[in-house]
C-alpha cells in the first residue's frame, strides 16, 4: 500500500514558479512510476507530467513542456514538479498518482495509475 500526500500549491501571479512535493509512505517506492495530473473547474482530470521508477525518464504534455519539470528523490520517498513560467490555464488542483513501475512505462492514462493524492491547488493570477 502506497499513501501520497502532495503539497507546495498556492496561488501565485503569472510568470511565477511553484514546486510541488509528492510525498510517499510505504516500502519499494523507488520501483514506483509516479505521474502529475490536474483538473481544472469543469474540465477532466489530464495529464501533466510522468517520471519512471529506473533511471527516471521522464515525459511531458505539450502544454507543460519547456516550463515543467518532474525529478524524484528515492532517499526521501518524494517525486516533485517544478512550475516555471505559469500561466493562468495552469490552474487547476494538481494530483499526484503512482503505480507500480516494472511493466508500466511512462503511462499518459489515469487507469494505469493505482494509488493517488488528495491534491493541491494551483492558481495563477493573471
Amino acid at each position: 500500500q502506497v499513501q501520497l500526500v502532495e503539497s507546495g500549491g498556492g496561488l501565485v501571479q503569472a510568470g511565477g514558479s511553484l514546486r510541488l512535493s509528492c510525498a510517499a509512505s510505504g516500502r519499494s517506492f523507488s520501483t514506483y512510476t509516479v505521474a502529475w495530473f490536474r483538473q481544472a473547474p469543469g474540465k477532466e482530470r489530464e495529464f501533466v507530467a510522468a517520471i519512471s521508477w529506473i533511471v527516471s525518464n521522464t515525459d511531458s504534455a505539450d502544454s507543460v513542456k519547456g516550463r515543467f519539470t518532474v525529478s524524484r528523490d528515492n532517499a526521501k520517498n518524494t517525486v516533485y514538479i517544478q512550475m516555471t513560467n505559469l500561466k493562468p490555464e495552469d490552474t487547476a488542483v494538481y494530483y499526484c498518482a503512482a503505480s507500480f513501475g516494472p511493466g508500466l512505462g511512462l503511462s499518459r492514462f489515469r487507469r494505469d495509475y493505482t494509488y493517488w493524492g488528495q491534491g493541491t491547488q494551483v492558481t495563477v493570477s493573471s
